[in-house]
Parts: C-alpha cells; structure tokens; sequence
C-alpha cells in the first residue's frame, strides 16, 4: 500500500481550519496532516488544541521541510513566504492566492528544474474544465462579471486608492472594469477566481473582468461568458460568503478539499 501523502496547512482561517479537520477527522484517506503555520500563534494552538492528532505548528517557510504538498491560504502579502520554498524543495504547492502568481511565475520554472507541482484548486469558481478545453482551440474572448456584498469589497485596494465608498449602496454599483492583471493588484483577496480563470484559458491580460458592489446580492456571483471556435460558454455561480471571511465563499475550502482528495482517488472524474 502507499504511504499517505503528508499535508501542510498555511494558515487557519475558514479555508485552513475547513481543510484541517477534514483532514484530521479521516474524511481525505491517505493524506495526513503533519503540519500548520499562522500569524497568531496563540490562536494557532489554540484552534490545533481541537484537532484529534497532534500537529506540528510551524514557521509560514518551514512547511515544505515537513510535508509532501503545502496548502497556501495566507493573505497574498504572505504566498512567497510560503510558496518559495515549497517550490524550491520540489514540493506540491496548492495556492489559493492564485492572484500572486502573476508576480510569481518564476516558480512554474523553479518547478521544472525541481520536480515541484503547482497544482491551483477552482476555487470559488465553475467551469475551468471547460475552459481549459476550448483553450486547446481557439478561444475570441473570456469575460467574468463579478457581484459582491459591498461589505465583501470593503477596504479593498483599489477603492481606497481611488476613494471609492460603498457603504450605505443601494443600488449596483461598478467599482471596476479591466483586466484580470489588473483586477488582482486592486482586489487582491476578491478576484482570485478572475486569475485561475485567465491561467486556465487566455491569460491574464485578455481576460476581462467587472467587479461591481452590489446590495442587492447575498452571494458571491460570478458569471463567466466564453467565445470559441469550439464552444460558447456563460456559466454563472452563485456562492455563500463564508461568515468568517465574506470576501471568500464557503465553497472554496471545499474546493481545496476535492483537490487534494483527486491527489489520492483511484477514480478522477472531470478533466
């Protein structure tokens, strides 16, 4: 029989904390837990006191000395610090700031030299299967239109920088419209799904994408519009903001779980 895969958590917000006690509760056979880093350490042992195994608690850089895929899901200020030496020890790294890779791509070929993996979970989105099949023809244009809570853009970026308010809305309002390069550097904990969506498809500077402020929604809405000469695609997914974290939907730890549990499955359903 193989030996389990030995899992390393950066962070333990919603996502982290979701993973770790799936993990730890025997939900994903043949991948351990071994090892978790955090800002707040007190905190950190505190929430580890839950877990029915012991964890070890480490430095954000010393995952990858323990364990055989780290999963990334710090704010995006801390992915080098995890994401650097996972890479460099020829490690699975699982990022969900996906958005930091664009400043980052040095790794996909760190990762050649050294036999690391950059294997990036869909996240709060749908549709990446397709997407990244109509990529292998030719595809005219990938747009994403994304609607928010307000209180789930609040502080972002790009709304300080430009004095953008969106308390007391009510109605829509669009507080921006570009491209998804751009997006992540204004929204870089709200477009993430913007991101794996121009990796999987056309890249990041012909991916358009509007972000809009909206009172009217309770979810996290993302609708994706693709034109190809294979397919035209509009999908749309309507996510529960995670009450820890409403910038993030619940859906996303989920998400990171499904793909570590591909990592092991004997059955692997979807492209």
């Amino acid at each position: 029989m193989r030996q389990p895969l030995k899992l390393a958590i950066g962070g333990l917000g919603a996502i982290g904390m979701a993973v770790a006690h799936k993990v730890d509760s025997g939900g994903l056979p043949g991948i351990d837990l071994v090892a978790v880093a955090a800002r707040d350490q007190s905190k950190a042992q505190a929430k580890l006191a839950g877990l029915r195994n012991r964890t070890m608690l480490v430095p954000l850089g010393q995952l990858a000395d323990h364990a055989d895929i780290v999963l990334e899901c710090v704010p995006a200020r801390h992915f080098a610090e995890i994401a650097e030496p996972t890479v460099a020890r020829g490690r699975i790294l699982m990022p969900l700031s996906v958005g930091q890779l664009l400043t980052h791509m040095h790794l996909v070929e760190t990762a050649k030299a050294t036999g690391a993996r950059i294997l990036v979970p869909t996240g709060a989105l749908l549709g990446l299967d397709a997407v990244r099949a109509v990529a292998e023809g030719k595809v005219e244009s990938v747009r994403i239109t994304t609607r928010k809570p307000p209180r789930g853009l609040a502080g972002a970026p790009h709304l300080v920088k430009n004095a953008i308010s969106v308390e007391g809305l009510t109605a829509p309002l669009k507080v921006f419209e570009g491209n998804a390069r751009e997006a992540i550097i204004g929204f870089p904990a709200n477009v993430n799904v913007a991101v794996a969506l121009s990796l999987a498809g056309i890249g990041p500077d012909r991916t358009m994408i509007e972000i809009w402020a909206d009172p009217g929604v309770d979810r996290n809405v993302h609708t994706i519009e693709v034109r190809s000469d294979s397919s035209d695609l509009t999908m749309t997914i309507a996510n529960i903001p995670s009450i820890e974290n409403p910038a993030t939907g619940k859906v996303t730890a989920l998400s990171a779980i499904a793909a570590l549990r591909r990592l092991t499955a004997s059955l692997v359903v979807g492209t």
